[in-house]
């Protein structure tokens, strides 16, 4: 099969195509899925550069995210047959740990192995592609915005980040709760794409300091009052924009995390947790129920995954590199 293979740690363009990789072959209770669609997410590039404590087995096929039809069952799987329509919830919930793209091969691949237990029903109404979006990034952003930061109706939220995978699902996740959003993002067309996606203010992160802006639209945050500033902020950059963002909440505000994209590590400032009663909340990932819920979302209309650009898988390192270079609005999405 055509695969897209890495056989050591490596930077921009490492990746190779391999026209004749060994097919998958199912265990009893594997499947074979004919790779349909797979999204890339920064845990990809993690993967293909090394990440510290973490020895992935090689050679590696990635992709973590990632749906297509059944072709072959093993003989011990119950409940699915040849031609079902799955997407793969990577999280290896009942075996030994790990990642479907990580520790064992992903969907950069014309086909995948997978253990039963990995599959969630996609109806014919969701396509591949827009299946393939939903895992870690959208996961992840139902389950911080939804599960774990219980947004409200009126809320106002800034989200930082807002034109990538996680953050344009936030954007529309927000709007659908009934809260006033406000985006930040780097170029003025990203801006005008959040527009386009409900988003009620817009900053250029670039050329305006977003707790300015803040401080300026909805007054500057008072400890004694709970009112001024904004309900909460969704920050996955971590880095310099940590404390900023802790300064734009009002009392009992909170911020909403589930990653640290410009540093795990920033300075912190702990006086405005304790003085203005603050909530730090993190997400670690998704729930199957979640992955459930998304895919209703999204057959109702209730939510449009945001495809930037699909390529063939030929085309895998200019995917990493639209992406690496955070070129991208939304997800990229390869197809085999």
């Amino acid at each position: 099969m055509k695969a897209a293979v890495i056989d050591e740690h490596g930077g921009k363009g490492s990746i190779r195509i391999e026209l004749n990789f060994p097919d998958p072959e199912p265990g009893p209770e594997d499947v074979v899925v004919k790779v349909g669609a797979t999204s890339l997410n920064y845990h990809d590039i993690f993967t293909r550069n090394g990440m510290p404590g973490i020895q992935v087995p090689m050679p590696c096929i990635m992709g973590l995210d990632f749906a297509g039809e059944i072709v072959e069952t093993g003989a011990e799987v119950p409940g699915w047959k040849t031609g079902d329509r799955v997407l793969i919830d990577p999280v290896d919930r009942v075996g030994p740990g790990g990642l479907i793209g990580e520790m064992w091969h992903g969907g950069l691949a014309e086909y995948c192995k997978v253990p039963a237990h990995h599959l969630v029903p996609l109806p014919p109404s969701v396509s591949y592609q827009q299946a393939s979006c939903l895992p870690v990034a959208y996961g992840t952003a139902l389950r911080m915005m939804y599960t774990i930061g219980e947004i409200q109706k009126g809320d106002k939220v800034l989200i930082l980040g807002a034109s990538g995978g996680v953050g344009t699902c936030a954007v529309q996740l927000a709007k659908r709760a009934g809260c006033e959003v406000i985006a930040c993002a780097s170029t003025q067309e990203k801006l005008d794409r959040l527009k386009a996606l409900g988003a009620d203010h817009l900053i250029n992160y670039i050329e305006e300091d977003f707790v300015k802006w803040v401080y300026r639209t909805f007054g500057k945050p008072n400890r004694r009052r709970f009112d001024n500033g904004v309900d909460g902020v969704v920050n996955f950059t971590g880095g310099d924009t940590w404390v900023p963002s802790l300064k734009v909440l009002h009392r009992s505000g909170k911020v909403l995390t589930c990653g640290a994209t410009a540093g795990f590590a920033p300075v912190e400032d702990l006086r405005y947790i304790w003085s203005y009663e603050l909530r730090i909340l993190g997400a670690n990932g998704w729930m199957r129920e979640e992955l459930e819920t998304l895919i209703g979302l999204v057959q109702d209309g209730g939510l449009v995954p945001t495809i930037h650009k699909t390529l063939p898988l030929e085309e895998v390192n200019e995917a990493f590199r639209l992406l690496e270079d955070r070129e991208v609005f939304g997800k990229v999405v390869l197809l085999p």
